[in-house]
């Protein structure tokens, strides 16, 4: 296997605050080899953005406690100064987030947004800049560029703002793309354009990929691995086929059994019983317990490891992995 393009060893980002430590992301790891596509999914509060924005650099060391590697390119970004991470940000680490909206400023025009992040990195003249951000909007499928590098965000639809924040990411032609929540707010139809967008621009700048969500369906098509967040902690890992045909973790399964089947319409949806546990006071044990149909005595005193399956398969569950096939195979996916 070639040298991972990322890898993240045992992250913890845990925030002080009065009422108590907040453990956002406790222990996590995995790698991203170079142009592959890693989708991150979980419900809101299981520490997916937090993970992302640490590897970044944008958690203020002063409000976080942070520990663990984040190894990119060889570089533990850890280690890195403020200084030494905005070489990196922007020109070899892009991010795409959730809201373009508020991540474009209102008040400058589209295409000046994009060339200044070219400047920042860069040394051209800003004709040249503007050009480049003309032809990278272009590239992203929104039609007159030229015109439209001259408008401002609110004179864009949802769709067209997430492109030109594609557009933006893509700008320097980084190694690693981020992609925060890219689909929220946006109906169907679009969301499957981005997505198409995102893994098109991929393969022709010849990036690695980080899609964050909380809809393993929106994953499915787009991503080589998945891993799944809960609480803050990695409860399963694998590819794409191991979690949609052999899942091994009773939350992926509630995942999957929350996706609407196509030709099903009027069967109604298994939704996850509960809410996900306060990040402050977990539960002893399986922080996913309180939750699961299948938890037993073990689960409520002792934290599950992740166990492999196999090379590529891992799963953070006290049930034999026979359990596991069988429940997956008679209960979960039956009928699908």
């Amino acid at each position: 296997m070639p040298e991972p393009l990322l890898e993240v060893k045992d992250l913890r980002v845990h925030f002080p605050t009065d009422d108590g430590l907040v453990k956002a992301v406790d222990g996590i790891s995995f790698s991203l080899q170079p142009g592959e596509t890693l989708g991150i999914v979980g419900e809101s509060g299981s520490g997916k953005s937090v993970s992302s924005l640490t590897i970044m650099g944008l958690i203020a060391r002063e409000h976080a406690n942070i520990e663990g590697e984040v190894v990119f390119q060889g570089q533990d970004l850890l280690k890195l100064s403020e200084e030494e991470m905005r070489e990196i940000r922007g020109k070899k680490i892009s991010m795409i987030f959730q809201d373009p909206m508020t991540s474009l400023h209102p008040y400058y025009r589209v295409g000046d947004q994009i060339a200044e992040a070219i400047l920042v990195h860069e040394k051209i003249s800003k004709s040249d800049a503007a050009k480049r951000a003309v032809d990278m909007l272009g590239r992203v499928n929104i039609p007159q560029p030229e015109r439209r590098a001259r408008q401002f965000p609110h004179e864009f639809s949802g769709g067209m703002r997430q492109r030109a924040m594609i557009a933006m990411a893509l700008s320097l032609n980084p190694d690693l793309l981020i992609a925060d929540e890219p689909t929220t707010a946006l109906d169907v139809t679009v969301q499957a354009q981005i997505l198409g967008l995102i893994n098109t621009l991929k393969a022709e700048f010849g990036a690695s990929v980080i899609i964050i969500t909380h809809d393993l369906g929106v994953v499915a098509e787009y991503c080589d691995n998945i891993e799944v967040m809960y609480a803050g902690r990695v409860v399963e890992y694998g590819r794409t086929d191991d979690l949609f045909y052999q899942p091994h973790h009773p939350y992926t399964w509630g995942l999957l059994s929350s996706i609407p089947k196509l030709g099903q319409e009027d069967e109604r949806l298994t939704p996850i019983r509960g809410l996900p546990p306060s990040l402050i006071n977990l539960p002893p044990g399986c922080s996913f317990a309180p939750r699961c149909n299948y938890a037993f005595d073990r689960c409520t005193v002792e934290e599950p490891a992740l166990i492999p399956a196999d090379t590529h398969h891992a799963s953070a569950c006290h049930l034999s992995l026979k359990d596991k096939e069988r429940i997956a195979q008679e209960e979960v996916l039956a009928g699908r």
